[in-house]
């Protein structure tokens, strides 16, 4: 299997999403990552769920979701013996991942220079909503807050609707994404020097990469982007999405070839020598006569019919889809995106994310079930030679 970090310890004191989910990129690739959780209470997205069975065992699908293939222990960091076992944890350890708010670290005896002395070479992550430093980076967020703080929102929707917050928690789990590709680039670069290494990611600055262009265009020229809707990035005129006999068709003809063979594939092509759409803006300026050709067109078919026909033209579509509906395609499935697992002390399975690419041609999933609260407490911490029943009683795990 694809495991490129096997051999690697990942200590992690991260709750809820983006944290979580960068140290599980890190257990698929791999590594033994040692999730460290309040006794008697864990992981805030342990709590609640719609699924009843889930969330009385601590599993609801908030968790499960990204917590596959850790350990879980529970340890009081508060307490001066809980905290003194973390930093023997970390001795023991080549990455040490955590989502406080900036300066909390410290304050709990285990900030960057705090762990470092005891291991120089250790990978230090720090995530974050808005960054370890800057005027506001000692505020507290969630992903719609930072959707709002972006702009994201303000480009969501139409001139009616917007702000519109985007429906999933891209900034979340794309955090998690970029918190892993920057913890293994500092894996790299302690190999090229020989050194520990600090990183420092935030909500803010992935959700701004997620716009780049916009970003770009927009200090560039001063102008922020409009909502756009259902418009393609590129607003092309033969571009967009249209109402069909049964749903709604995404399509993109952005470049005169496909738009010769869109209008042939939908029987328009007397479309071709119409002098309003020749290339370039003529078909700008008729923009809307031009969709009102499609759009009376595409009501014929169903999104179905014309998803097959533009296929076989070689033209970018789509039918718009459901979460249900996607998730039963047979691409889903040969990309083996999302993969069963079972779930200690339940009789049921779950599909959770792989590690979203294919290497040497295959799919590398979790290695082992989302933990229960504290499942391997004995575990790691009697390989320290600790007294469990001693910590327990004092309340310590």
């Amino acid at each position: 299997m694809f495991q490129p970090l096997l051999g690697k310890r990942v200590i992690e004191t991260t709750q809820v999403l983006a944290g979580p989910y960068c140290t599980y990129q890190l257990a698929l690739m791999g590594a033994e990552v040692i999730k460290i959780e309040k006794p008697g209470e864990g992981d805030w997205a342990r709590q609640g769920g719609n699924d009843a069975e889930l969330s009385a065992a601590g599993l609801p699908f908030s968790f499960i979701t990204q917590n596959a293939g850790k350990k879980s222990i529970t340890l009081d960091l508060k307490s001066a013996e809980g905290l003194a076992i973390l930093k023997q944890l970390v001795e023991g350890a080549d990455i040490f991942v955590e989502n406080y708010s900036p300066g909390t670290a410290a304050r709990l005896g285990i900030g960057y220079d705090d762990l470092s002395a005891i291991n120089p070479g250790l990978v230090y992550a720090s995530m974050s909503a808005y960054g370890q430093d800057g005027p506001i980076g000692h505020r507290p967020a969630y992903d719609h807050i930072i959707q709002g703080m972006v702009g994201i929102m303000h480009t969501t929707g139409t001139p009616e609707t917007v702000p519109l917050k985007v429906g999933s928690p891209y900034v979340d789990y794309a955090t998690g994404l970029m918190g892993a590709f920057a913890v293994s680039a500092a894996l790299l670069e302690r190999e090229r020097t020989g050194k520990g290494q600090r990183v420092d990611v935030a909500m803010l600055d992935t959700a701004m990469l997620l716009m780049a262009s916009l970003a770009v265009s927009t200090m560039a020229t001063g102008n922020s982007p409009p909502p756009t809707g259902a418009e393609a990035f590129s607003r092309s005129p033969s571009s967009g999405t249209y109402q069909t006999a049964d749903g709604h068709l995404g399509l993109a003809a952005n470049n005169q070839a496909q738009f010769t063979r869109l209008c042939n594939a939908l029987d328009l092509p007397h479309l071709l020598e119409d002098p309003r759409f020749a290339p370039g803006q003529p078909r700008k300026d008729n923009t809307d006569a031009l969709r009102a050709e499609f759009s009376a067109k595409f009501t014929e078919k169903t999104a179905a019919e014309w998803e097959d026909i533009l296929d076989r033209a070689r033209v970018p579509a789509t039918r718009v889809r459901k979460m249900h509906e996607v998730l039963s395609e047979g691409q889903i499935a040969a990309r083996g995106l999302m993969h069963p697992t079972g779930l200690p002390g339940l009789d049921r399975q779950v599909a959770i994310p792989t590690l979203g690419f294919k290497a040497n041609g295959d799919v590398t999933a979790a290695q082992s079930q989302p933990p229960t609260l504290g499942q391997h407490t004995d575990e790691v911490l009697g390989a320290l030679g600790l007294d469990i029943a001693k910590l327990r009683a004092d309340g310590v795990v």
